[in-house]
């Protein structure tokens, strides 16, 4: 008898009504999500539109897709030559930023130093620094020193500002390995230097890994440094290309969301490879630290 009234509690409708902070909940996440979903459609479908449908209704749905706007926007902006631009400073860039930050992340996390705490706290301190506080000066040494309009002037300042968050995730992943397998090292007569790069490194491939397309990210999309040390169009990158559609007097914006589109590609398909590999990566070295 108890166990039939047990069953028809739990099949009364209060059973399945919703908790309404959670309905709360679910309906702003609901809401965020919409936000980022439906500019990326609108962009998505404006691409499509010729220049006189967008300024007639910038929501309606194109009448007759126009693939055109695509081919146009690869022709006047030299899309093969900023995608090459940008790979090759984003590359070397994120070699750079996980070397160092893997290195400098071990030392901090194994070694006990003189100054370490202020070691750490200038990086931390960096990730509190806006970079266009900094844009004047950086630029005005560039010129100086006869850094600007370089293949790899932006690779100095991606790498330098690029370093504190991935710098942290190394120090917490390298935290949580036991010590014990270094201290077998040693005893085999494996160096400091050997323990770091044969023993640890390749037990720190998912945090490197996350780094590495974490600041691929961040690399590929900067604008600011792009935009104020860079001078020859050969050397500018696919943020900068977007500035080509606008003219004195009037924006071709189909054209522009078309280029768009197309910037976005590589890291969309990046992100949707290895998004498993980010979030694993993240929370790996959030849990061991």
């Amino acid at each position: 008898m108890e166990l039939q009234l047990e069953l028809q509690s739990q099949r009364s409708p209060r059973w399945f009504l919703p908790n309404p902070a959670k309905l709360a909940v679910n309906a702003l996440l609901l809401l965020f999500t919409a936000s980022c979903i439906i500019p990326l459609l609108w962009i998505g479908y404006s691409s499509l539109k010729t220049q006189a449908e967008f300024a007639n209704n910038i929501l309606s749905l194109p009448s007759a897709p126009q693939f055109s706007n695509y081919w146009e926007a690869i022709k006047l902006t030299n899309m093969l030559q900023l995608s090459w631009n940008s790979a090759r400073v984003t590359f070397l860039s994120v070699i750079g930023i996980t070397a160092i930050a893997y290195v400098t992340g071990y030392i901090t996390a194994r070694l006990d130093f003189k100054g370490k705490r202020a070691m750490i706290f200038y990086y931390l301190f960096g990730m509190l620094v806006p970079i266009h506080a900094l844009l004047v000066p950086i630029y005005l040494l560039f010129k100086n020193w006869g850094l600007a309009d370089q293949w790899y002037t932006l690779i100095i300042p991606y790498i330098a500002f690029n370093l504190s968050l991935p710098i942290m995730l190394v120090s917490s992943y390298v935290m949580g390995i036991p010590r014990e397998i270094e201290e077998a090292a040693a005893i085999d007569g494996l160096s400091f230097s050997g323990t770091m790069y044969r023993i640890i490194l390749p037990i720190a491939i998912p945090v490197l890994t996350t780094v590495a397309i974490l600041q691929f990210f961040s690399c590929w999309n900067e604008f600011s440094f792009a935009l104020v040390l860079l001078n020859d169009e050969s050397l500018r990158t696919v943020p900068l290309g977007m500035s080509y559609f606008k003219s004195q007097h009037s924006t071709n914006y189909p054209q522009l969301m078309a280029g768009m589109i197309l910037s976005m590609l590589p890291v969309t398909i990046i992100y949707f490879v290895f998004s498993s590999r980010i979030i694993a990566g993240v929370m790996a070295g959030a849990i061991k630290g």
